[in-house]
C-alpha cells in the first residue's frame, strides 16, 4: 500500500472573466486556497483585440473599460475575502492583451509564480471531450500544474 498525501499548494493563481465556467473555477480556486492556506492571485484579462478603431480613439472608452475591469476584479476579490482568505494573502491582477491565455502564461504566471493555474472551460453538448482553446493553451504552456473547472454550455431554452 502507499499513503495518501494531499497536495497543499502555496500560491494559487484563477483566471475570471464573467462566463460560468470561470465563475466554477474562481468558487473552487477560493474553496482551495482557505483550505490550504494559499495566497491566491485572481487575474482577468482585458481583451484588447475587441476594441474597434473609434473605441481606441476615445481614451474615455479604454479608461472606462480597464476601470469597469478593476471594479470586476475587486469584487472578486470582496468574494474571497467575504468566504474567509485573509485580505493580505489575494493579489487582484488586471493584464491586458489579444490573446488572454498568453498573457496569462507569458506575463502573469512569470511574476506571480504560482504552483497552482485554475481555468474554466466550457464544454459544448455535442462534444464533452473537448476543451477549449484557451484552456488548452494554458494547460501546454503554464509551466505548472493547472487544474481545469468544466462547465457544459446550457442549451437554447427554446429547445
Amino acid at each position: 500500500m502507499f499513503q495518501i498525501k494531499p497536495k497543499h499548494f502555496q500560491r494559487i493563481l484563477v483566471g475570471v472573466d464573467d462566463a460560468p465556467d470561470a465563475r466554477a473555477a474562481f468558487s473552487y480556486a477560493v474553496d482551495k486556497a482557505k483550505r490550504d492556506g494559499s495566497e491566491l492571485g485572481i487575474v482577468s484579462v482585458s481583451e484588447t483585440n475587441h476594441t474597434n478603431v473609434y473605441q481606441i480613439l476615445d481614451k474615455d472608452y479604454v479608461h472606462s473599460t480597464a476601470e469597469d475591469l478593476r471594479k470586476r476584479i475587486n469584487q472578486y476579490v470582496q468574494a474571497a475575502i467575504d468566504y474567509g482568505v485573509p485580505a493580505k494573502k489575494i493579489t487582484a491582477i488586471v493584464d491586458e492583451g489579444e490573446r488572454p491565455a498568453e498573457r496569462i502564461c507569458n506575463h502573469v504566471i512569470p511574476e506571480f509564480r504560482p504552483d497552482l493555474l485554475i481555468i474554466g472551460s466550457i464544454g459544448k453538448w455535442g462534444n464533452r471531450k473537448a476543451v477549449g482553446s484557451q484552456a488548452a493553451y494554458m494547460t501546454r504552456h503554464a509551466g505548472t500544474s493547472v487544474f481545469v473547472i468544466r462547465t457544459v454550455e446550457e442549451e437554447d431554452s427554446d429547445k
